[in-house]
């Protein structure tokens, strides 16, 4: 999915990633604007990396929570993220990722909160964990 967006990292250690996105017509909603689901897509794919920055070899994580304010309309146009740890637990890892427009204006943010789960355990074949 980051491909099919266009999300590139441009800057990524274990206390901050940061990348970019161009929101083009493909990316709006009808009023013109970036859709707020391509505006949380953004932020997830930024935080659940970063959280994988803070992990142990041998383990992955997995979004179980998200919450994002939209606090701006946001045109279309490249695009930054900062994604940031709150919290690096054993079981869980919770991130804060602002997303900023074009003009450098705060768009959304996103908290979230990543499960830690052994590499090796993978969804059952019912595409349940």
């Amino acid at each position: 999915m980051p491909e099919h967006f266009g999300i590139r990292v441009t800057r990524a250690d274990k206390d901050n990633l940061a990348g970019e996105m161009d929101a083009d017509h493909r990316h709006l909603n009808r009023g013109g604007f970036v859709h707020g689901g391509a505006l949380a897509a953004f932020a997830d794919d930024l935080g659940g990396r970063l959280a994988g920055l803070n992990v142990s070899p041998g383990f992955r994580t997995t979004t179980v929570e998200s919450k994002i304010n939209i606090l701006r309309a946001c045109p279309p146009g490249r695009l930054t993220g900062v994604a940031a740890p709150v919290h690096v637990g054993r079981r869980t890892i919770v991130l804060q990722t602002s997303i900023y427009r074009p003009d450098g204006k705060l768009a959304a943010i996103m908290t979230q909160t990543q499960m830690v789960l052994p590499r090796d355990q993978a969804p059952s074949a019912s595409g349940t964990e």
